[in-house]
């Protein structure tokens, strides 16, 4: 054994320990120099132990060179903190260790930014930030020595382990799946890879391992799962990134009971296990349509209310002309009921050209409308418009009450549900009507999906989710006559506003995926060419077959609390899409391009 191998990690000793010779390896997170005394705070992943080195100790010198962040080995002897000095902040906090000698491993420059400022236990996620993100990104490997990551790391594995023990006692398998495949450009875009070795060919990163897992069902293999990377070349936010973990889940001879038993009764392991967290089934099943018009969003957060409620009936009765344009035009009126929020916004930010209107129009919306509730009456500058009797229904309809404020949209549907969902959030931010600091989690399946949706810009029909989606039963007739009306077998599961999973049951029949395709323009042709070795496979006595892809990334935002889903990935990239730290994507050697057929 070396001089500088540990016996015990930074957060392990305790009152049990006093009188025992250790050695500790780790960080200095922070030191306190002396005449008589040096004091350091020992640090790894585990936690922090308070070292002492004294004057009459032959590596006093030394223990003076000492900075943050240099890497230390101690060998000293564990004894109780003298009386008042005691920190109840650490798991640690009642011992300390009397160094007998010490040596640097490694020195470190002075940091761009404090790896750890404050001593943290482990179940705490949060901290605060003293340096930018992109700083942050650049220097990650220093960023991951902050305990925040590294719990939230820890906790990922725990997420990961847990899902393998209950999948594997349930009988499935994890199985990999290629990760070049063939491009398949209806969803996102593929990342490519040119061939070295057949020039002018190209490889795609998988979006998913969709295909794949079909045909692992095909193959008889009834339960399978894989924790996936995937990769989409999209637009970022705070929650996407171009590459990212899913759980991927496949079933035969199964329907959507059965895949919900199964992910209900996985999630409740899950938020038991790594967060302590007892979760009730089975969760609430929305409908689409229901979803949309209560919340203007497929993903709503149920965490709090304010629904949306359609008034276009109320708006026929004023004389408002917006309104009634709109409404004229085969559009709708709908509104929330921002409770208490009268006092919290002036008219004038109110008005065109204030906050909240330009926040809608960010989703589309052409104007914001609204009224205050005030000594029982509306009050606005639209008020002359609506007569007392609609007024008053306005209020019975919307449960207003003294003090509330009610905000209007009038639009197409779309837009009335994106500019309201969208409001709807922002208000319930701004109104702090969640409560952050608890752990209060919300699921509901969302089902009843329109099998497709239309491209105007294109004049087609396209996949709602993806191609392989099987349709109700019931809605087969209209397939070719009434596509738009056409409901999926899909579903989603939501959690706290977030779409933390998406699935479906998938078309085993092959006169059932050729019909689909030609609803999406895609002649026999077109479609053996692209998805030929799919047709072929269901051809040869496929299974019923439905499963479902957890997003990993966003699972681990959600039982950390935390917004940015930069939060809980090892080495992200920015909203860019780059990597800081090592300067990806970057340039290569013309000799590289040119082995690939690719000119400059």
């Amino acid at each position: 054994m070396a001089d500088w191998q540990r016996t015990h990690t930074c957060g392990e000793l305790r009152e049990s320990h006093l009188g025992q010779t250790v050695v500790l390896n780790g960080w200095v997170n922070s030191y306190r120099a002396y005449n008589d005394q040096v004091f350091l705070d020992l640090r790894d992943r585990y936690g922090v132990t308070q070292v002492v080195v004294e004057a009459d100790d032959p590596d006093f010198a030394l223990a003076q060179e000492i900075r943050d962040e240099f890497v230390l080995t101690v060998s000293g002897v564990v004894r109780s903190r003298i009386e008042g000095k005691h920190n109840p902040k650490l798991t640690t906090g009642d011992i300390e260790v009397k160094a007998k000698k010490l040596a640097i491993l490694n020195r470190c420059p002075n940091p761009p930014f404090a790896v750890m400022s404050i001593p943290q236990e482990p179940e705490v996620f949060g901290e605060t930030e003293l340096a930018g993100e992109d700083l942050r990104l650049q220097y990650r490997f220093l960023d991951l020595r902050r305990p925040t990551l590294q719990k939230t790391l820890a906790l990922r594995h725990r997420m990961n382990k847990v899902i393998r023990d209950v999948l594997d006692a349930q009988g499935f398998l994890e199985l990999e799946t290629p990760l070049l495949g063939r491009s398949s450009p209806e969803g996102a875009r593929d990342y490519l890879v040119p061939s070295r070795v057949t020039p002018g060919a190209w490889y795609a990163l998988p979006q998913s391992p969709q295909l794949y897992k079909q045909l692992l069902m095909v193959a008889g293999y009834d339960k399978y799962f894989q924790i996936a990377r995937c990769l989409r070349d999209e637009d970022l936010r705070a929650d996407r990134q171009p590459e990212f973990t899913q759980l991927d889940v496949e079933m035969s001879f199964v329907e959507m009971d059965d895949l919900f038993r199964l992910l209900e009764n996985l999630t409740v392991e899950v938020f038991r296990r790594c967060i302590g967290v007892e979760i009730q089934t089975p969760f609430p099943r929305l409908q689409y349509e229901d979803v949309m018009l209560r919340y203007g969003s497929d993903k709503p957060d149920l965490r709090f209310g304010m629904e949306i409620v359609d008034v276009t009936e109320l708006a026929k009765q004023s004389t408002f002309k917006v309104f009634l344009d709109v409404v004229g035009k085969g559009g709708f009126v709908r509104a929330i009921n921002a409770k208490g929020a009268a006092d919290k916004f002036s008219n004038t930010e109110l008005k065109p050209g204030g906050k909240l209107t330009e926040f809608v129009a960010g989703f589309g919306a052409k104007g914001l409308a609204w009224f205050k509730v005030e000594g029982g009456k509306l009050t606005s500058s639209i008020e002359k418009f609506f007569p007392v009797g609609v007024q008053e229904q306005l209020q019975k309809t919307l449960q207003a009450e003294n003090g509330d404020l009610l905000l209007f949209v009038a639009d197409t549907h779309d837009t009335v549900c994106s500019a309201l969902g969208a409001l709807r959030l922002h208000m319930g931010n701004v109104l702090k009507l969640i409560d952050m600091t608890k752990k209060e989690f919300k699921f509901a399946w969302v089902i009843d999906f329109p099998s497709f949706i239309r491209d105007e810009e294109e004049k087609r029909w396209a996949a709602n989710h993806h191609p392989f989606t099987a349709p109700r039963d019931e809605d087969l007739h209209l397939l070719e006559s009434d596509p738009g009306k056409v409901r999926a077998k899909a579903y989603d599961l939501i959690i706290n506003g977030y779409e933390a999973g998406g699935g479906s049951i998938r078309i085993h029949n092959p006169e059932v995926q050729q019909r689909l395709f030609s609803v999406l323009g895609m002649s026999p042709e077109q479609a053996k060419s692209r998805f030929g070795f799919l047709l072929d496979a269901l051809k040869f006595g496929a299974p019923p077959h439905g499963g479902i892809a957890l997003g990993l990334d966003r699972w681990a935002m959600i039982l950390t609390q935390t917004t940015n889903i930069r939060d809980v990935i090892a080495f992200p990239k920015n909203q860019k899409a780059r990597d800081l730290m090592t300067g990806a994507p970057s340039e290569v050697d013309a000799k590289q391009l040119k082995e690939l057929g690719i000119k400059q």
